[in-house]
């Protein structure tokens, strides 16, 4: 006999480790090979000391001369809050009775739920990671009919709740259809749009403003990172704007400035569908084919030099990153855990709603402890 008891331990002790693994390794390969650590973790902020500049106590003299005088080392403290993560489950009370009887019926429902709530997250998770931290998914173009007209719409999925920033109004709007081919989106509930937004009006996930994880945007940015100005060399990374057309020589000289100014190497490559098949292109043109591996997480990339060469949906168009995926940390309290109540259970009853619902959460942010070591492409011909 299935229970609301029973629906609660099988969460708990069956599909707990089964999700977290899958959010944390299959969500993407840049997330799958970066450390999660609580090293870094001081209450609810992280605060990471990173050192600026090299040793001056360093040099070569005469056999009874002065010995190198050492200088005062000096460090940057990144400060930052934690983020919190959510992801939420819906069962309702006629579908927890329906299976009661049947256990195989139950499974299926917890199954269906879970896979769900994996899908959801992946997608929001990942996109989290390329951009900056505010919630930002697509500017506005034009209205027309009822249709928004965005600069893209590869961060957005039918059933997400969106804020159109202009008009207050304007919050907690369901996106009922997407258009990728025409990059437009139909936003249930809304007042007329035709002439109260404007060209440039940001969308945002609703409730997400300034919440989420600082992704790469943030640290190819102009604005202060991490709370530090990026006055210093560590603080910068190496960019290149309207490249054009790619090629070999234009990514050894990018992966050759980044080695010289930060001392490290790049171990992780990540573009755009068009920048790979741009990249695809060259090579073959030139007699080269690129061999494939394996990576962290179980997927497989092109290899280039031996580095890694992936492919992310939420990579912005004609772009390539360069990263040295060691410099990255995933500072979090603790892993994937279920909300629990004063009694402990994690299923519990919606106020007034014949629905149960279980909450996983996770308190993390993502640093960069030396942006000087990553390095981006932009303006890359797509193929």
């Amino acid at each position: 006999m299935v229970t609301l008891n029973s629906a609660d331990s099988a969460l708990k002790s069956f599909y707990l480790g089964a999700v977290a693994e899958s959010l944390n390794m299959k969500t993407n390969p840049f997330l799958a090979s970066i450390e999660r650590t609580s090293a870094n973790v001081v209450g609810k902020d992280v605060k990471m000391t990173v050192r600026k500049s090299y040793s001056a106590g360093i040099g070569a003299g005469t056999e009874t001369g002065d010995l190198p005088t050492a200088s005062a080392s000096q460090y940057l403290q990144f400060t930052l809050p934690l983020k919190n993560l959510y992801g939420t489950i819906e069962i309702s009370d006629k579908a927890l009775r329906a299976s009661a009887s049947d256990e195989g019926s139950f499974v299926n429902l917890l199954n269906d739920e879970m896979n769900t709530l994996v899908k959801s997250a992946t997608f929001n998770f990942g996109r989290m990671l390329f951009g900056d931290g505010s919630g930002v998914v697509a500017k506005t173009i034009r209205v027309q009919n009822y249709w928004i007209f965005l600069d893209s719409v590869s961060g957005i999925v039918e059933g997400m709740r969106v804020r159109v920033s202009s008009k207050s109004e304007y919050d907690n709007l369901v996106v009922e259809k997407v258009d990728r081919k025409e990059k437009k989106i139909y936003i249930s509930g809304a007042y007329p749009l035709n002439t109260d937004v404007p060209e440039g009006t940001l969308i945002y996930i609703y409730g997400s403003d300034n919440n989420e994880l600082t992704g790469l945007g943030a640290i190819f940015s102009e604005n202060r990172l991490y709370g530090v100005d990026r006055d210093v060399t560590v603080m910068q990374p190496y960019v290149l704007e309207d490249a054009g057309e790619i090629d070999e020589m234009t990514i050894q000289t990018a992966l050759d400035e980044i080695e010289e100014v930060s001392g490290g190497k790049v171990n992780f490559i990540v573009c755009s569908w068009g920048v790979r098949r741009a990249l695809l292109s060259y090579f073959k043109q030139n007699h080269v084919s690129l061999p494939t591996m394996e990576i962290e997480g179980g997927f497989k990339a092109i290899s280039y030099n031996g580095i890694p060469i992936v492919v992310d949906r939420f990579c912005p168009a004609g772009t390539m990153y360069l990263l040295n995926t060691d410099d990255f940390k995933l500072c979090q309290l603790c892993d994937w855990q279920w909300l629990e109540a004063e009694d402990g259970k994690i299923l519990k009853q919606v106020a007034g709603k014949p629905v149960y619902t279980a909450t996983l959460v996770k308190y993390a942010e993502l640093v960069c402890q030396r942006p000087c070591g990553q390095g981006m492409i932009t303006g890359i011909t797509e193929a």
